[in-house]
């Protein structure tokens, strides 16, 4: 398995991968189907393009280089938030989970994330019905601060998802002890 921060020339196979999320795990993302597919390869291609090192995602690459799982990672802009980094859209194809794929592109995100100068904290929301993920957040040590009700709507149904968020002490770029 091998992590890698993605480029331009990795949009087709991110956007094909984005495709899939949304397809298998609709409940999971608040982009829908339909909004995926008003945007193209090229859309995605300028957004990694224009990322720099405050607004990337990772991609992980099986044996044959194809990719397999996704997260991003993005720093908050104005200037009262930009204490806070966020990480959204992970995603890893059902034939390559269990396989420590997840954990991989998030201890990668979080190590990227805290070179970044001044970034106190690192919030996600996940789907509580995303027991798997919710662990896994846990055991790299984020907490929880909440659950929003309703926060999705999809296909008729509602979906709660958890706030989180993990403290990096900022005098030091480690993670806080809660």
């Amino acid at each position: 398995m091998k992590i890698r921060r993605l480029t331009e020339v990795d949009a087709e196979p991110l956007w094909r991968l984005r495709l899939s999320a949304l397809q298998t795990e609709p409940a999971t993302f608040a982009e829908s189907l339909d909004e995926l597919l008003q945007s193209t390869p090229e859309t995605y291609a300028e957004k990694l393009r224009s990322g720099g090192d405050e607004n990337f995602i990772l991609g992980a690459f099986d044996e044959e280089d194809a990719l397999v799982g996704m997260a991003g990672f993005y720093r908050e802009q104005i200037a009262k938030k930009r204490h806070k980094g966020w990480v959204w859209g992970v995603f890893v194809s059902p034939s390559h989970r269990g396989q420590g794929v997840g954990r991989a592109l998030l201890v990668n995100i979080l190590e990227s994330s805290q070179a970044l100068d001044d970034l106190d904290c690192i919030f996600l929301t996940v789907a509580t019905t995303q027991v798997p993920a919710r662990s896994l957040y846990r055991s790299l040590g984020f907490r929880s601060f909440g659950i929003e009700p309703r926060a999705l709507k999809v296909d008729g149904s509602y979906v709660d998802q958890e706030h989180m968020v993990l403290e990096i002490s900022p005098a030091n770029g480690q993670i806080a002890e809660t």
